[in-house]
């Protein structure tokens, strides 16, 4: 027997739960590593250069595996949206990738990249529901990004701007876990619909 092109997919589950706990844990390391930052411009000593530099080196290997991880992720639930909705206009497999290292496009064009796929994975994604989701984490992500850069040379080591940063990105983080959860379970109900066919004079 063999399957339709939507059928032989998979939705990503087991990589979703690694994207998403791996986000989270990121998020929470980021809050860590703000507060070591801002312990260090206040009190500049030995102790609290060294407990910055660790923090952040957690933090930066924390946010390597949780990017690759969503990354890898978005690429199969692309390959699945596109097996789904052929006619649907998504990005190549390259650009899907690339386009988050570009800088300035980063910004913009990645956010479209996930609605797209939001879109072509089911019919039952809503356009103001799921859009509104999608909006919410990309301007908490996009706002915490304008924070730190802003705030960190503005006013390097203040409380606010601590707690607005940890806050966005955590904020960020809860978000993008809950797209990731809306993406799988469409592609996961819409790849099992997928009828199996079976060739004439094929015995099973």
């Amino acid at each position: 027997m063999t399957m339709t092109t939507a059928a032989a997919h998979r939705a990503p589950r087991t990589l979703a739960r690694f994207a998403q706990a791996a986000i989270l844990v990121a998020a929470v390391a980021d809050v860590f590593r703000e507060v070591a930052v801002r312990n260090r411009h206040l009190h500049p000593t030995d102790a609290s250069r060294h407990d910055s530099g660790f923090a952040s080196i957690v933090f930066v290997y924390l946010m390597t595996l949780a990017v690759v991880l969503f990354l890898v992720w978005l690429a199969r639930s692309r390959h699945n949206a596109q097996a789904l909705s052929p006619g649907a206009s998504l990005p190549g497999r390259v650009w899907t990738i690339g386009a988050w290292f570009v800088p300035g496009v980063h910004f913009f064009v990645p956010r479209g990249f996930v609605l797209g796929i939001g879109r072509a994975s089911s019919p039952a994604w809503g356009q103001r529901r799921e859009t509104a989701l999608v909006n919410l984490w990309w301007g908490a992500w996009v706002g915490h990004a304008a924070v730190l850069t802003v705030g960190g040379r503005v006013a390097p080591g203040s409380m606010t701007v601590l707690v607005a940063a940890s806050g966005l990105m955590c904020v960020a983080a809860v978000l993008l876990g809950v797209v990731i959860e809306r993406v799988t379970a469409l592609q996961s109900t819409a790849l099992g619909a997928a009828v199996p066919v079976e060739p004439l004079g094929e015995t099973v």
